[in-house]
């Protein structure tokens, strides 16, 4: 299993994601969206697109733009459509 991990708080889990550029992208239902809220924050990546941002709220305490996805990726990263990835902060656990 793997797991992102903040502040003590399981933010996604899944036995599988995708690896791309050594961040883990987790699959869409395997993130705990209650504990993610939108942000206005988005990036552009040459060969994946624009992406999206999440703030991480955990009992009161926030990290702001720790998660990002790609909700209409180039071809060439379709397979990381709607998956969340996180910054270093967001501990990654493996089992």
């Amino acid at each position: 299993m793997i797991r992102a991990v903040w502040n003590d708080t399981v933010i996604a889990e899944a036995e599988s994601t995708v690896k791309v550029e050594g961040n883990h992208y987790f699959p869409p239902e395997s993130v705990k969206r209650e504990l993610l809220r939108d942000s206005t924050h988005t990036t552009v990546c040459h060969w994946k697109g624009t992406a999206h941002y999440y703030d991480i709220v955990v009992d009161g305490s926030t990290g702001t733009n720790l998660g990002w996805y790609y909700p209409t990726p180039h071809s060439a990263a379709a397979n990381i459509k709607d998956h969340v990835a996180f910054y270093p902060q967001v501990r990654i656990e493996q089992d």
